[in-house]
């Protein structure tokens, strides 16, 4: 898009919040475009569209990231640098996940249907999933390593295409963040429809508090998961930029290789955590 012209990763970086209007305003385009052209496609549409408008920005990102591999060999020091890249990434998918759970509010019934239809399959397909597993230790033991293994095939697929694709993993994160939207959204129309029996501030108040209850009945666990993507999504992308670049037969290989496995652990870290807080810390507050 032409807004990009105006971005490179240097300022994005010293600025990510910018970042956050970017994924709001792409998405938003997205929506309407995926309506207007692929209506019946359009939940798998709005998601394309919405990764087509970051390409540009994304992939000079990873290849700022990947050349700072080239000036350093302080791993502290890349480390510090990458969460540059983590802030950007995180502030863009909180701008997809704004925009999706504002549309999915706001739009009819039947058109959220048709944009959000995948997701919802998907959100319907986890819940079956848990709720057919049966009570005790055990089975919660079950459904933590499930949950950490179905996690971790996602991440898997995040390095793959950010790999094979060098900017795949913007299709990964940005469908994450549409199905997290969708969760919020549905517990926030839901929240509304109970809360339509009062009026005045009792209204208002139970509208507030269902989108209080939708985003952080799926914050406390979702957030240390999509930091494992990026973080995936980064190293991924790193060794893309570093192959097409030849850069893995210059002296600089060995530093590339240990800032993607760092990278790679710190993600398999934050997929303990969210794990273990989707069995263990979620179901108890909610």
């Amino acid at each position: 898009m032409v807004i990009e012209s105006l971005l490179y990763p240097a300022k994005v970086e010293r600025r990510p919040w910018q970042m956050f209007f970017m994924g709001l305003l792409y998405n938003t385009i997205a929506v309407f475009l995926a309506l207007w052209i692929f209506n019946k496609q359009a939940s798998f549409a709005a998601v394309f569209f919405t990764v087509l408008a970051a390409v540009p920005l994304i992939y000079n990102t990873l290849k700022y990231e990947e050349a700072k591999d080239l000036k350093t060999d302080s791993e502290k020091v890349l480390l510090h640098e990458h969460n540059r890249a983590i802030w950007v990434l995180s502030a863009f998918f909180l701008g997809v996940v704004l925009s999706a759970v504002l549309w999915y509010v706001l739009l009819p019934q039947d058109t959220m249907n048709s944009v959000f239809a995948e997701q919802i399959r998907t959100i319907s397909q986890i819940n079956n999933q848990v709720s057919s597993s049966v009570t005790g230790f055990a089975a919660t033991s079950d459904v933590l390593f499930r949950i950490f293994f179905n996690n971790l095939k996602v991440t898997i697929f995040t390095v793959l295409f950010a790999f094979i694709y060098c900017v795949g993993s913007v299709f990964i994160l940005t469908w994450n963040a549409t199905v997290i939207a969708t969760a919020i959204g549905n517990s926030i129309r839901s929240g509304i429809a109970e809360a339509a029996a009062s009026v005045g501030l009792a209204k208002i108040a139970g509208y507030f508090g269902a989108f209080s209850y939708g985003f952080l009945r799926y914050a406390i666990h979702g957030v240390p998961e999509v930091l494992a993507y990026f973080y995936a999504g980064i190293a991924g992308g790193i060794i893309s930029i570093a192959v097409i670049r030849n850069h893995f037969s210059t002296p600089h290989a060995s530093t590339l290789l240990l800032d993607v496995s760092e990278l790679l652990l710190i993600s398999l870290g934050f997929l303990v955590v969210g794990a273990v807080f989707e069995v263990y810390v979620t179901p108890a507050i909610f």
